[in-house]
């Protein structure tokens, strides 16, 4: 099946950005039936508490510096360069201890992401 230009191709600064928790911006970036990529910014203090879902997720960090915690104790802490992953339905949150940018991939997609 082919696909728009506009599902298989979007710029940052073309996406609209949603501020999920205060704080916590996100732009939802391409993505189809199985894999979604998106752009975080989260302003220094912001806070996502223990949360799951079906996708398992996986980070890059480009600036900034967050704590990630995990229900069953695991705690670390990510800067610029740092990667990470989360499995599908393993409960994480996060503090944000600098203004962060990172970028994140979800598998399945995530239908609640699209915009």
């Amino acid at each position: 099946m082919a696909m728009a230009e506009k599902e298989f191709h979007k710029r940052l600064h073309e996406e609209k950005t949603v501020e999920m928790l205060p704080g916590v911006f996100r732009t939802t970036l391409a993505y189809n039936g199985a894999l979604m990529l998106c752009h975080f910014h989260m302003k220094k203090g912001a806070k996502i508490p223990l949360h799951s879902h079906e996708a398992a997720q996986i980070g890059y960090v480009i600036k900034g510096k967050v704590r990630f915690f995990t229900k069953d104790g695991q705690d670390i802490v990510v800067e610029p360069g740092s990667s990470y992953v989360f499995d599908s339905r393993q409960e994480h949150g996060s503090d944000v201890l600098e203004d962060t940018e990172l970028i994140e991939c979800f598998t399945p997609m995530r239908p609640e992401y699209i915009v």
